[in-house]
């Protein structure tokens, strides 16, 4: 028999309701009893309780006494409540509870007539099948009809291409029939969960799977199928249409389901005229976890019912283009895409795509296109949706072909190339298109005449490309060769060509007849936005050659190096790139059009370059000046020569051409002497003022400024624990320190000086003056010996300098032995880095935040020559004083990294942790001192005690981390220790106060808390889940003869249940042990021995009980499992020791008598210890044990077992 919890603080609350003669309160009680046994979320009934308090309190419900009024409040409320509008309550006084006949009980005829009437099957064009199911027929009757069903229904459409499955219709249907629907549209095998039904009046739980067959052909998985769903859909049938969505195996499309449920029960409440209507099962979807009741399936396709079966059918014709699609898509991949090697993923990817949901070729089109841009990385390959049928235009390669006629060469390069000499000696070429011919010697010598001869001598070179739209690629080098040094052969760009499997390389021509323009002389190429193909791939290589500086609009994007072609029998269109453009660098160009140096309007480009030309003439020496500046200033000197190096490489192999202005130059230097040192505090910046320079002589503050100072700068607090804060932002200079000390020592430090650890906050101190460094260092070191702190070298002096802790300070010193924490973040910069760097390196601190700046110790502002650029160049460094070597550049990494936010926190739980684990060895020691001289069993607690003491000197526990860890780790040690699991930490948790409860109250708790039945053979059934108080039972025990015992009192035979028993009190198991001996003799039970007393107390049967004995002659089984403990354990041990009870099911838990809790000092913890213990003089103690059965078996058999012993018993006595 199963039983089941209810929350009792409900029942409590409904009791609560006084009994008057109004009929409201016994009516609600009904109905609140109805849902606990029936209501299939019985975890949600909990939160009805404030929503019953508050209509209580306003006593709306006493004072209605129209009852379909009542009724429509008592509906509201509890859908309120539960959060479920099929909760409904009706006043029917005229109400006649019609069953409707069960499918099964019909005659055959009849169901064969039901069955016909419900289905509808149908062959429509292109081989597709519909199927319409009106009534889902459950289990038993498709195994009656399943030769009609297979022979007229599934083998029919088992052959069709596809299937439109249609439950628009479908209002009524048993759930029992959903796994042979889907079973039907599934593989054999391996099964699949499909659902999970949750019963609450049986409390059972049923798992439904496919079947591994069924009568007729399976559909199978993998030929599409489509459901239709109304709103009128309900039921079986929307189980069926979301299970079937849910497993990816069909598409849905029409409206969203009614939203219907598993079952629903109208149940009369009590003997009142009031129903209450209530869904007594649950569906949950093992995919979704969620379910299809009241809220619906929502269709893939949302459209109109009536307009369903025409989008069903243009969606499967979709659905069937999509594997030639797929295919067409592969085929065109694996035969043109140029990134060969790319090609076997993509296909992979293609064939495992999932495009179940795909519901349009548009859809298709953007999921081929996603996936592909995703695996390929590739913007160029394509693929889209093109509605109309407008034709595919490819320029045809031919059309850039010229012939090698001498007359046609000529007149094309008269025609196409324009050549100017502008104001300022600047050459201008213009061309707008590029052509290829065989006879490149002959094209090379009209060109080297009529381009390069008039342009030997200007100082700088315009080529106009902003009306230039494309061109054959072969035909760059023919230009580009004139732009490089003839004496060396130069590598341009590689073509891989895909369609025609080969690879070009194009270099410099061999040879040239006219003059090169001298790669040192300014070029510069202007763009547009028409700028196109061949045009933007010279400007691209302009700029990855370095050969010159790119002005004007950002191209177009467009190459030629793709082929587009139209799936056929589709509006999709793929563009796959069968060409590679290929750098002199090795990098792939993927297009997307090239971003100029200079980006200006189209218009305005040859008047930006005039002024970007005349920049560039002073280019050199600003960079010559920026090589002399770090010779002579940066503090490591062979690394300052490195860099000047460096940069003039650099500039000599074209690098600067880029930038076209004093902003583009500095950036340009500052990132070449980032990567060039290695230090980012290296930094260029363009200033139109000359920046100023801190003084060298701080101002020296008044005495009313230096309040203001510290007020403004420190901040300090005393936290939890004696922990000292102090956050400063900036660092002072000596001179302003010394100025403010007094002050300083009196306001701030005298309040923290004394803590036991102290946080410093520098997230916030970007830095300031260095001088004071060895003061605030020295306060946390010995006055003897000096610490060496660290070394300074300065470049500007050549001279190091030891810095070392001054020997006499103002104030008290915090010494070297308290807890420092340092906190940091990537603000945290140049002296405010230097203190915390010298606390980390000497082990002084722990360093917790974000890794800093890295900025330097002090830093130089130089003007580069007579420009408005200027150089940050740090001049000092410093060395460690305990490597000797010279401190990264990179900042102070924390030894704990943590968010600024979220490093005070950390630090403070740091600081907690250490505090602790200095408390630890104390809390050992007074745990040891309880557990000897309390622990119930006197040898087992010295050995424990000792044994613990063992394990804190050997370290075990030096690393907790927090107050819970140590309670955690000292519980597992302890049970490991004495093997009694009640000996453990704990917490000291206050018991709630007494309830007064009224005598109604009782009565309810009563019923709800013991569980009685009345079993075949005159055989009782007595369960009940906790001991009470012996004070508290006693002043109900009257309640609880009346409700409970006298229900088994006159049985022939009793099973006491205590499998889910979890114990109590133990003052209340005499009493109870009493009623199942006979009053005539006083027997001694059990001796209780205490161990803080010392003493030993008798427990016996009581003379006197309310009630009537069961005595000691009827039969008597206990029921026992791994979870009966405690109190129950004590009861079980009687009975079993003195033979009045047989003991069924499995070893107890082995718990204990109820322990005390004992404080550990002041540290918080709290120990759980057992100080009782049961007489052990007739064998071994059940505690820590557990009592085992007499007949063991696995918990949940063992009622069975007990009523088959006891049947068998009396069918022997007759």
């Amino acid at each position: 028999m199963e039983q089941h919890s209810s929350p009792l603080p409900w029942i409590l609350l409904l009791c609560s309701l006084s009994v008057n003669s109004s009929f409201q309160p016994a009516l609600v009680l009904e109905m609140a009893k109805i849902l606990l046994e029936n209501y299939c979320f019985p975890e949600n009934l909990v939160g009805m309780q404030e929503a019953i308090q508050k209509a209580i309190n306003s006593g709306e419900i006493l004072q209605i006494s129209d009852r379909k009024t009542l009724a429509a409040v008592l509906t509201v409320g509890v859908q309120g409540a539960l959060n479920d509008p099929r909760l409904t309550v009706t006043y029917e006084p005229n109400f006649v509870q019609v069953m409707p006949p069960m499918l099964p009980s019909l005659r055959k005829e009849q169901l064969i007539r039901l069955v016909r009437n419900s289905f509808k099957v149908d062959i429509l064009e292109n081989n597709v099948g519909y199927l319409r199911i009106d009534d889902i027929i459950g289990e038993e009757t498709t195994a009656k009809l399943g030769s009609l069903m297979r022979d007229n229904i599934w083998d029919k459409i088992a052959q069709t291409s596809s299937l439109i499955f249609d439950l628009r219709y479908s209002t009524a249907g048993e759930l029992s029939g959903v796994p042979f629907i889907i079973s039907y549209f599934s593989d054999p095998e391996p099964p699949i969960h499909i659902d999970t039904v949750y019963d609450r009046p049986s409390n059972t739980t049923k798992e439904l799977w496919t079947m591994a067959s069924i009568m007729g052909e399976q559909y199978g998985k993998k030929k599409d199928v489509v459901i239709l769903t109304s709103r009128r859909t309900i039921g079986a049938a929307e189980a069926v249409a979301y299970t079937l969505k849910n497993l990816k195996r069909a598409i849905t499309v029409g409206e969203r389901s009614a939203g219907g449920s598993v079952k629903v029960q109208k149940i009369k409440i009590a003997q009142s005229d009031f129903y209450i209507t209530v869904p007594v099962a649950r569906s949950v979807n093992p995919i979704t976890g969620q379910s299809w009741e009241v809220s619906g399936v929502s269709p893939t396709v949302n459209v109109v019912a009536k307009e369903a079966v025409a989008k069903a059918k243009s969606l499967l014709a979709v659905r069937i283009a999509i594997p030639k699609v797929v295919q067409s898509v592969s085929d065109t991949i694996r035969k043109l895409y140029a990134f060969s090697e790319r090609v076997p993923a993509l296909l992979q990817n293609l064939q495992s795509t999932d495009l179940f949901s795909v519901v349009s070729e548009d859809d298709l089109a953007s999921r081929l296109n996603q996936n592909l841009q995703t695996v390929s990385e590739d913007p160029r390959l394509v693929i889209r949706y093109m509605q109309d049928d407008t034709a595919i235009v490819e320029e045809d390669p031919k059309l850039y072909k010229l012939s090698d006629n001498l007359d046609l060469l000529q007149a094309y390069t008269d025609e196409a190339f324009k050549v100017e000499i502008l104001s300022g000696n600047t050459g201008y070429l213009r061309f707008d298109k590029l052509l290829e011919t065989s006879a490149v010697a002959k094209l090379e010598k009209l060109m080297a005449q009529k381009i390069w001869e008039p342009l030997k001598d200007t100082d700088n070179l315009i080529i106009d490309l902003r009306n230039n739209t494309g061109g054959s690629s072969n035909s760059l080098a023919l230009i580009l060769s004139y732009l490089h040094n003839s004496s060396q052969k130069h590598h341009f760009f590689t073509i891989y060509d895909r369609i025609q499997n080969t690879t070009t390389e194009h270099n410099s021509l061999t040879k040239i007849t006219g003059p090169t323009y001298c790669s040192k002389r300014g070029v510069y190429v202007l763009t547009s936005y028409y700028t196109a193909s061949a045009g933007e791939e010279f400007a691209y290589l302009i700029q990855s050659l370095h050969s010159g500086t790119v002005v004007g609009e950002i191209t177009s994007g467009t190459l030629m190096h793709s082929k587009t072609f139209r799936i056929e029998g589709t509006g999709i269109v793929i563009t796959v790139p069968f060409i590679n453009f290929i750098d002199n660098s090795g990098e792939f160009w993927l297009g997307g059009g090239v971003v100029p140096d200079a980006i200006v309007l189209a218009d305005e480009a040859v008047d930006y370059v005039h002024e970007i030309a005349e920049f560039h003439k002073g280019v050199r020496s600003l960079i010559e000046g920026t090589g002399e500046l770090l010779e002579k200033y940066y503090a490591i000197h062979e690394v300052a020569l490195q860099v000047s190096n460096v940069l003039l490489s650099k500039w000599t192999e074209g690098l600067y051409r880029s930038v076209v202005d004093f902003e583009s130059l500095a950036s340009q230097l500052t990132a070449d002497l980032h990567e060039s040192s290695g230090d980012h505090r290296l930094h260029v910046f363009h200033c139109d003022v000359q920046p100023e320079s801190p003084p060298d002589v701080p101002k020296i503050p008044t005495a009313e400024e230096a309040g203001y100072i510290i007020d403004a700068l420190f901040k300090m607090e005393l936290l939890p624990g004696n922990i000292g804060y102090l956050r400063f932002d900036m660092m002072a200079d000596i001179e302003v320190v010394k100025a403010i000390g007094s002050q300083l020592i009196k306001l701030v430090w005298n309040k923290i000086v004394n803590t036991d650890a102290l946080m410093i906050d520098m997230r916030y101190n970007t830095g300031g003056y260095s001088t004071a460094i060895p003061l605030l260092c020295t306060y946390f070191f010995d006055a003897e010996p000096l610490q060496h702190l660290y070394t300074i070298f300065d470049r500007t002096t050549n001279n190091k300098t030891k810095v070392m802790t001054l020997p006499h300070i103002r104030g008290k010193r915090y010494g070297s032995s308290k807890d420092v924490v340092i906190l940091t973040s990537h603000m945290t910069g140049s002296a405010a880095e230097v203190f915390t760097r010298t606390m980390k390196d000497l082990n002084r601190a722990t360093v917790i935040g974000e890794p800093t700046i890295g900025g330097s110790l002090s830093s130089g502002t130089y003007q580069i020559r007579d420009s408005v650029l200027y150089a940050s160049i740090p001049n000092q460094v410093v060395l460690s004083a305990t490597t000797g070597k010279v401190w990264s550049f990179s900042g102070v990494e924390p030894h704990v990294i943590a968010h600024t936010s979220e490093a005070l926190q950390v630090a403070q739980k740091i600081i907690a942790i250490i505090n602790l684990r200095a408390q630890v060895p104390a809390i050992i020691e007074e745990t040891a001192t309880l557990i000897a001289n309390n622990y119930a069993f006197e040898n087992i607690g010295a050995d424990v005690a000792e044994k613990l003491k063992e394990l804190q000197a050997n370290g075990e526990y030096s690393m907790v981390i927090s107050k819970s860890s140590l309670e955690t780790k000292l519980s597992a040690d302890l049970k490991t220790l004495s093997g009694d699991k009640s000996l453990k930490a704990d917490s000291n948790i206050p018991p709630l106060p007494p309830v007064d409860y009224s005598p109604e109250m009782y009565i309810e708790l009563i019923k709800v808390s013991f569980h009685t039945d009345l079993l075949e053979n005159n055989i009782g059934y007595l369960r009940f889940d906790m001991f009470g108080d012996f004070e508290e039972v006693k002043a109900i025990a009257q309640i609880i003869v009346e409700h409970v015992w006298n229900k088994v009192l006159n049985t022939d035979a009793l099973i006491v249940d205590l499998r889910n028993n979890i114990g109590g009190p133990t003052t209340a198991i005499a009493g109870f042990c009493s009623y199942f001996f006979d009053a005539d003799k006083q027997i001694l039970l059990d001796k209780l021995y205490d161990r803080p007393s010392g003493t030993t107390t008798e427990l016996l049967t009581l003379p006197e009980l309310t009630g009537e004995r069961y005595g000691s002659k009827k039969s008597l089984i206990i029921l026992t499992s791994k979870v009966t403990a405690s109190a129950a354990e004590e009861f079980v041990y009687i009975m079993k020791k003195l033979g009045r009870a047989m003991i069924i099911g499995e070893t107890t838990a082995g718990a204990s008598h109820p322990p005390k809790i004992f404080p550990v000092g002041d540290s918080g913890v709290f120990l759980s210890i057992p100080t009782v213990h049961s007489d052990t003089t007739a064998g071994p103690a059940w505690e820590g044990a557990g009592i085992a059965p007499h007949i063991p078996v696995p918990a949940d058999a063992a009622l069975e077992t007990a009523k088959g012993i006891l049947n068998k018993h009396f069918a022997g006595q007759q």
